[in-house]
């Protein structure tokens, strides 16, 4: 993650009508150092120099500032892990390399990760709770990348009644934990222990496999 030039307070990056595009950096910054928690819509609105009604001619409150913070975040993931399932190598590799993807960018993007997680998604009817109607974020994106790299890694399917969605999942909930115990430190490290992408990589493959052998 690039460091803010001078510390919380700097405002260089801010340019008179780009005033949404600010904010939701600004809240990417602050999250990403501070936790989902912890700033508050005067707090965005003194880092980019604006009157805190400013903010309310692009966001309703502070939740959709970070729902959108989330959004922005679910696009990038999302073109990390297409990147990856388009590299060379064998369709598994390309698919353990998603993993790894994933790894990094939670690594590398904290504020948009934990905006992902983190952030109130809509309501069953679409809306944020107490607001208006937008469009939700993307996570099914990036779940049916997973879902496509599943089906073209094995074509011939898992066995009876194995859907790849379900191990979609279970390989996602994988990525998510080790992400998020080494975000913590609580990943344990040292000699003889694997570094957060072999565990991961070795976590997929045992997944997978195991799904193909009872497929036999």
């Amino acid at each position: 993650m690039r460091p803010w030039r001078s510390g919380p307070s700097d405002r260089r990056g801010y340019h008179h009508g780009n005033l949404k595009e600010a904010l939701i950096e600004a809240a990417r910054r602050f999250i990403a150092e501070r936790g989902i928690g912890g700033f508050t819509l005067v707090d965005a609105a003194r880092l980019v120099g604006v009157s805190p009604a400013a903010l309310y001619r692009h966001f309703r409150g502070r939740e959709a500032l970070l729902e959108e913070v989330a959004e922005r975040g679910f696009t990038e993931l999302a073109a990390r892990l297409a990147r990856a399932l388009r590299g060379a190598g064998t369709p598994l590799e390309r698919f353990t390399r998603m993993g790894e993807a994933y790894l990094t960018f939670a690594e590398e993007e904290p504020g948009y990760y934990a905006a992902i997680f983190e952030a109130r998604p809509p309501g069953p009817d679409g809306c944020p709770p107490g607001g208006t109607p937008a469009q939700g974020p993307r996570d099914r994106d990036a779940f049916g990348l997973l879902v496509e790299a599943l089906k073209s890694t094995f074509p011939d399917g898992f066995s009876a009644g194995v859907d790849p969605r379900f191990i979609a999942l279970e390989v996602w909930a994988l990525s998510h934990g080790i992400a998020t115990l080494s975000a913590a430190g609580r990943l344990p490290t040292g000699p003889g222990l694997p570094t957060k992408y072999d565990l991961l990589r070795a976590g997929v493959l045992a997944m997978v496999h195991g799904a193909t052998a009872r497929a036999g």
